[in-house]
């Protein structure tokens, strides 16, 4: 590059932003090759950015109109063309594409996730939950596979991946329920809501909410079981680095069907030493 930024000090400012952000995913991509691990964290920035768009207490007319921003830069990506060389994450995404076969297209995905998000919508049967996790973490799994690479056959792996980032994204629903609940989010389905007698904004009563989480953790996991046979297409390094992040998060999920109450009032998380733990058994070889 003869301006802007280094790609060097662009994937070294995604590094600082994944680090930073994303605890549990740092542990998974720590155990990749540097190559790999800078693409991923080049991904994991760009999906953040889009995400803190929605996030944020701006009018929902202003995020509207950033997110069609992000559209116009991803199919610049996708086009092969780099938005702005003085912008770290768009450069470390445009590299990534260059080194590995990323579908940046994907990344619409999350963008269309992040409407919903800012206009509020409502999921009214798990169907519609799960193509909102679709949206906005299957996508993530098609994205990370591109750096990963795999064998077999191409439509089944991006089939788990997508399986495995939507039990991921249950997992985060689910861990999540009060502070999205106090943004005015709702993700599970509004047909379960009902059958289980709770206030339609998760407000309640304790016993019939702790049910309603108790039966989508049953779901997360039936998503891990068809999700994790996507290890058994990825090298050693990629095969580590997801299980570790699917183990952190099956962990987390584990945690919660065990005391599903647990999440009305309270962010569950899982230790540093579980997660060091999980990580060192991932790079063994060990499925979670």
């Amino acid at each position: 590059m003869t301006a802007g930024l280094s790609i060097d000090a662009a994937y070294a400012e995604c590094a600082r932003i994944t680090k930073t952000e994303a605890k549990n995913f740092a542990y998974g991509i720590a155990l990749l090759p540097p190559p790999k691990r800078r693409a991923m964290s080049a991904l994991y920035a760009f999906a953040r950015r889009i995400d803190d768009i929605a996030d944020s207490d701006r009018p929902t007319d202003e995020k509207l109109v950033d997110l069609g921003a992000v559209d116009r830069d991803i199919q610049q990506l996708a086009d092969g063309v780099l938005p702005r060389d003085d912008d770290a994450v768009m450069v470390g995404v445009h590299d990534a594409a260059r080194r590995f076969a990323v579908p940046v297209a994907a990344f619409a995905e999350i963008v269309e996730g992040c409407r919903r998000d800012s206009t509020g919508a409502a999921y009214a049967t798990f169907t519609d939950t799960e193509a909102y996790c679709r949206l906005v973490a299957g996508s993530v799994g098609r994205l990370s596979l591109g750096v990963f690479g795999h064998t077999g056959d191409p439509a089944t792996a991006a089939r788990l991946a997508d399986d495995l980032g939507v039990a991921l994204q249950v997992t985060n629903i689910l861990r999540d329920v009060a502070e999205d609940r106090g943004m005015g989010r709702v993700y599970l389905p509004a047909d379960e809501i009902k059958r289980r007698g709770c206030e339609p904004d998760l407000s309640g009563p304790p016993a019939a909410m702790a049910d309603l989480v108790a039966h989508f953790a049953t779901v997360g996991e039936r998503f891990y079981r068809r999700g994790l046979p996507l290890l058994d297409l990825l090298d050693r390094r990629s095969r580590a680095c997801v299980a570790a992040m699917s183990g952190i998060y099956r962990q987390l999920l584990r945690q919660i069907a065990a005391a599903p109450g647990s999440v009305l009032d309270r962010r569950v998380s899982v230790s540093t030493s579980q997660k060091l733990w999980v990580a060192a058994k991932s790079l063994s070889g060990a499925t979670p």
